[in-house]
Formats: structure tokens, C-alpha cells, sequence
């Protein structure tokens, strides 16, 4: 055990802050910077030294790689994919702290001269010592350091097992990261001869509501869809306001019925998804002036557990038709009570009705110039682009207005859960058993872990039909977002998420428990991978 150098408490504490201080925020150089970092690291390990074309990197886009590293037992082709994430979000709210966000020691030192400004809870969480604060630490080097240990006790001790680490950018925004993975995953089966068994990520356990300490386990991943729309109404001069119909208007009838809307919750194992709300909406106007707005975006987040794109789609059509004609009640009494002629009657399209018109009245390589100049816009990003497509064509398209488009902007993350899989259900009541019997700990199983993560982009189930709704009605589809969708049906294993215990992912007080994550939490997965490969149970 000598040669083990993340083997203990203390070397996977010193681990975890290396790992932190390569500050890696997203869309940042030192996201860029990380994976040669890890890779060099990696590369430490006597078995990588031998053996260095098991440890890869593969791009992600805007020069973010991909990291994996696979240790190849010659027993066995049964295979753990041990999936991670590097990226974190930013640091502006630490203040004046911001240069010791990526230091835990010294951060969490230097908080006890700030204890004053944080929350009660954080408080007494930093006096008990019980913390280790600091960006990333929980959210999710932390996770990604405990793999690290995983793989490097295998290929010591040349367990009969393969173990692939795949640690990933982007997760925190578009999950570009694990995308660009799937079809290196797909290959590596074949390549390599792995048979993929288990999909297990070490996202942290996250609280269920404010002051639960409860320690869970998750057995999926809820999934995320963002519906959106473009308001297209007609112009005017605000001196003349009922010549005109503001997109401010038409917008206010449907966010109302989207906002909380009951109809797009799911009822699942027990569990249920967070209600809708908007995420964005905007009038598309640059400059103020006094023409009144007749263009507006919103965005809404949609969580799903069973659902698909297309139901969505369906779904969302539905309360978009109920609004536009409450819209247009509304209208028409405005107009009557003002003695004139309304200026038409709001419509419903979906993006793909739209750009079959488009291609039909300005030809095919019109639209596709017009969609070519959006995408080569470089201050938006995938959501903005997503709109302003839908709103270029409307504009050489008016006679379609007023009008509501409906369309799906990225990131899209398919629910995915295994709580019914027969090794899934041994694997919980292990992890269960080992916490009580070793830790006295409870060990809670969630079915949908509710922080979205990238297990939604393995396991994918829906058949080719109901993933095309997504691509005919996503803007930048094949330009400058897609998913691996049939990839991702070839990776067909169940998934589980064990991580440590933390609070407050993205904020200042965000922090790792130790114990958690230094004793229990690297117990608990090696006994976890030892009994699905019928090893040797752990001895303390």
C-alpha cells in the first residue's frame, strides 16, 4: 500500500486542492489549461507511465478537451465508467476573498476574519472545522479526485475490472463537454472490447431544502428542456399605439400560464419535478427609442422525469394556443372599446412551420445564408442565436405575424433513471449497509438527482422519432450544438451518482465536508465496485 499516493485522508485532502487550484471556470483559459494539468497528473501513476496511451484527451470545442483515462484489466471486460466534471462556475461574489477562491486551506482560514458576513449556518458549519471551503471543492474536484484513487488502487492492485475515467468540461453550461464524450465512449467500447456495466458519477450530495444534513444517493438524473418562443407583434410609433401590437403584450399572456404551470410537472418513484419558470425574457430592441417593442424572446426551464422533446413540444403548443387566444379575447375587446380595426389575429407556429414557409417564399440558400449570418455573430451564444434565427426569418416573413414561434433553445438533458435495475437496487442496499454498519451514517436513495447532471447523456431510451422534434425545432441544430442521440443508445448501462456531502454549490459559502468525503464516501465506492465484480469485500 506504500505506493498508493491517494490512498489516505490526508493525500486525497492534498489531491482535492491541487485539483482546485487549477482554476478551471467555465469558458475561461484556465478550463483549457486543466485537462494537459490532469493528464500530467494522471501520467504520475506507474501504470499510465507504462501504459500512456490509455490516458487521452479529445476536443470539446473552443480548445476544452476531454479527459479519460482507462485501466484495462486482462481478466475481465466488464467495465465502470467513472464520470466527472472540471469545470466550476465563477467567483465574483467572494469580494474581496476572490484571489483565496480556488485555495481551500487558505480560504477557509481566512474566513474565520469574515465570519461576520456569512450566513448563520456557514458560520457554525467554518467554527466546527468540519469544512473544507473553496470553489469546486464539493462542486465537483472532489468527486473527480475520488475517481482519481479508484483507479489508481485497480491498477495497483490489478483488480479484474476495467475502470475508464472520463472527466469532463462545460458541464456547468452546456454540457458541450460531455457531448463531444459520447462518441469517444461509443468507440472505446469497440475499440478496447468493454463491456460498459455501470455509469457512475460523484456529483455531490446536494441538501433538499435548507438545513438537511441527510446524506443521499441518487439513482438518476432529472432531465431539462427549455422551451422558447419569439413574440413577433407588429410595429408602431408610440404615438400611435393601437396601429400597432407590442410583442410586451402578447408576451404577458403566456409567461403567465408558464410560470408554475402544473401541467408540465411529473410524478415519478415518489418524487415530482420542480414547477416551470422563465429564465429569460427580453425585448430584442438594441437602443431605446419610441417605436414601440413588436419583438420579444422568453425562455423557459422545463424539468422532466418520463416526458420527451416531443411531449413537451405538444404540451407547450397547448398553452401557447390557450394564451394567444386569451391574447387575442383581450385584443379584440381593447379594439372595440376604442372604436378601430384590429390588425390581425395572433398566431401559434413552431419553428420548423416557419422555416419550411421561409425556404418555400425566399428559396433554400436564402434561408441558408440568413441562418449562416446569425451563427457567425460571435457575442451570442446558443440561446441568443436560437431566437435570432427564428427572428431573421420572421422579419423577410412578416405577413405571418403577429405571431408566437415555438422552438427549443439549448441545452436539452434527457431524464435518465435506473432505480429499477436489479444491479442498481444491490448497489443502494450496499452503499446503505456499508454507511450504517461502518459509519453509523443513513444513507438516503434519491431517485432523480435534482442538480442535473451528465449521466442524462448516457442510457438514452427514446427511439429516433421523438428526437427529431428536437432537431427540426432547435434553430442552431447541427451548426453549433447537437447530441449524440444515437451514440447515446449504444451506451446502454445503468447509472448511479455517489458523491460527498457539501453545501452551497455556486455560492461564496460553497464547502465540502470532510469527513464525508475523506472517510466514508471512498469507502463506500470501493466497496461498491469490489462487490460488482465479486472482489474481496474492503477490510478496514
Amino acid at each position: 500500500m506504500s505506493d498508493l499516493l491517494w490512498d489516505k485522508p490526508e493525500s486525497l485532502r492534498t489531491l482535492l486542492c491541487e485539483l482546485v487550484s487549477w482554476q478551471s471556470r467555465s469558458r475561461t483559459e484556465g478550463e483549457i489549461n486543466f485537462a494537459n494539468n490532469l493528464k500530467a497528473k494522471l501520467t504520475e501513476l506507474q501504470y499510465f507511465k507504462k501504459n500512456s496511451n490509455y490516458v487521452n484527451l479529445y476536443e470539446a470545442g473552443q480548445g476544452r478537451k476531454v479527459v479519460t483515462a482507462l485501466y484495462k484489466s486482462r481478466e475481465s471486460v466488464e467495465t465502470i465508467v467513472l464520470i466527472s466534471h472540471f469545470d466550476t462556475v465563477g467567483t465574483e461574489e467572494f469580494g474581496n476573498l476572490e484571489s483565496l477562491a480556488y485555495q481551500p486551506e487558505e480560504l477557509t482560514k481566512a474566513l474565520l476574519d469574515h465570519k461576520i458576513e456569512l450566513p448563520l449556518d456557514a458560520r457554525v458549519d467554518l467554527e466546527s472545522g468540519d469544512y473544507l471551503f473553496g470553489r469546486g471543492t464539493m462542486d465537483m474536484k472532489m468527486g473527480l479526485a475520488l475517481h482519481m484513487s479508484l483507479i489508481e488502487k485497480a491498477s495497483i492492485e490489478k483488480w479484474p475490472i476495467n475502470l475508464l475515467l472520463v472527466t469532463v468540461p462545460d458541464e456547468e453550461v452546456d454540457s458541450a463537454g460531455m457531448r463531444a464524450a459520447i462518441p469517444k465512449l461509443a468507440q472505446m467500447q469497440v475499440e478496447h472490447g468493454l463491456d460498459y456495466k455501470l455509469f457512475l458519477n460523484s456529483e455531490p450530495s446536494f441538501s433538499q431544502k435548507p438545513g438537511d444534513t441527510k446524506y443521499y444517493i441518487y439513482s438518476g438524473s432529472i432531465g431539462k428542456i427549455m422551451p422558447a418562443v419569439l413574440f413577433y407583434g407588429k410595429e408602431t410609433h408610440v404615438g400611435e399605439p393601437m396601429s400597432g401590437l407590442t410583442a410586451n403584450f402578447m408576451a404577458s399572456f403566456l409567461t403567465q400560464q408558464m410560470e408554475w404551470n402544473p401541467f408540465f410537472r411529473e410524478f415519478d418513484l415518489g418524487e415530482s419535478t420542480p414547477l416551470p419558470v422563465s429564465l429569460q425574457q427580453k425585448d430584442l430592441k438594441i437602443n431605446y427609442t419610441t417605436q414601440t417593442p413588436y419583438r420579444v424572446e422568453a425562455l423557459y426551464n422545463v424539468f422532466l422525469m418520463k416526458r420527451n422533446a416531443t411531449e413537451i413540444m405538444n404540451i407547450f403548443h397547448q398553452v401557447a394556443t390557450e394564451s394567444a387566444n386569451a391574447c387575442n379575447s383581450a385584443y379584440m375587446k381593447i379594439c372595440e372599446r376604442e372604436g378601430i380595426e384590429p390588425i390581425g389575429k395572433v398566431n401559434v407556429l413552431h419553428y420548423e412551420e416557419l422555416e419550411y414557409y421561409a425556404k418555400g417564399r425566399l428559396g433554400p440558400e436564402v434561408v441558408a445564408s440568413l441562418k449562416d449570418e446569425v451563427i457567425a455573430n460571435p457575442s451570442w451564444d446558443d440561446r441568443e442565436k436560437s431566437i435570432r434565427i427564428a427572428d431573421i426569418l420572421m422579419t423577410n416573413c412578416q405577413e405571418l405575424g403577429p405571431t408566437m414561434i415555438l422552438l427549443f433553445a439549448p441545452p436539452y438533458y434527457p431524464a435518465v433513471n435506473a432505480s429499477d435495475n436489479p444491479a442498481v437496487i444491490e448497489a443502494v442496499d450496499l452503499v446503505k449497509k456499508i454507511g450504517s454498519e461502518k459509519f453509523d451514517l443513513d444513507v438516503h436513495q434519491i431517485h432523480y438527482f435534482n442538480g442535473i447532471s451528465d449521466l442524462s447523456y448516457v442510457s438514452y431510451m427514446d427511439d429516433k422519432q421523438e428526437w427529431d422534434s428536437y432537431e427540426r425545432n432547435t434553430p442552431v441544430w447541427g451548426e453549433t450544438y447537437s447530441i449524440p442521440f444515437a451514440d447515446m443508445q449504444k451506451l446502454n448501462a445503468p447509472v448511479l451518482n455517489i458523491g460527498p456531502f457539501g453545501k452551497d454549490a455556486h455560492k461564496r459559502t460553497e464547502r465540502l465536508h470532510m469527513e464525508s468525503a475523506f472517510h466514508q464516501v471512498p469507502v463506500m465506492l470501493e466497496s461498491l465496485v469490489r462487490s460488482m465484480f465479486s472482489l474481496k469485500e474492503i477490510v478496514e
